[in-house]
């Protein structure tokens, strides 16, 4: 929520004042779903939010033609600094973002292990297309000279990310397929350990 609230008084204060659509429009044309998980069902929200704590305060509503009345907003004070405390957080602390096939990894040992690896491999055939994708928009003019510079980095990170990703994956996959065992030793001969198979060996039945 901190990058959401973040991203919603930032694109206020560069645009004010503005629409709550335009707010919108221009964090979805950033892709900030994606990046930054600011959902699009959520900046609405995160504008009255806003607005009831005196963050940003409501300019004018006005109604054209047959549209829903739109509401301009500005920032306040109170929101300025809001904006720059989450900034430097979000600059200055690690934080990592929740990735479901963390939670899938987890039951690894649930998988037969040559699904396990097909899996892996399918995971980092994606990845490598998702690279190739970034590293044909990062050569193409509309990074290069019709967004800020400092976009081009941004995809150069989520490149280098990436591609961690698929040599971690490549060596795992090198891992499960050799039968290492998912346990070490000493968890393998406790009794927990045990009863914990067993339950899981009825549970498969």
């Amino acid at each position: 929520m901190s990058a959401t609230r973040m991203m919603i008084l930032g694109a206020v204060r560069l645009m004010q004042p503005v629409h709550g659509y335009d707010v919108r429009r221009e964090l979805l044309s950033w892709g900030a779903d994606r990046w930054a998980n600011v959902q699009p069902g959520s900046i609405y929200h995160g504008l009255r939010k806003l607005t009831e704590e005196s963050m940003l305060r409501e300019v004018a509503t006005e109604e054209v033609g047959g549209r829903p009345a739109r509401t301009s907003y500005e920032i306040t004070a109170k929101g300025e600094a809001e904006f720059e405390s989450l900034l430097r957080d979000l600059w200055w602390n690690i934080s990592m973002p929740p990735d479901p096939f963390f939670a899938a990894f987890a039951f690894i040992d649930a998988l037969p292990r040559e699904e396990a690896a097909a899996a892996l491999r399918n995971r980092a055939t994606v990845l490598r297309a998702s690279i190739e994708g970034l590293r044909g928009s990062l050569s193409s003019r509309w990074i290069s000279e019709l967004k800020p510079t400092y976009v081009g980095w941004m995809f150069e990170l989520s490149i280098v990310r990436m591609e961690a990703e698929v040599a971690w994956c490549e060596k795992t996959v090198d891992l499960v397929e050799s039968g290492m065992s998912y346990y070490p030793p000493s968890l393998r001969e406790s009794p927990e350990f045990r009863d914990y198979l067993e339950r899981s060996s009825n549970t498969q039945r």
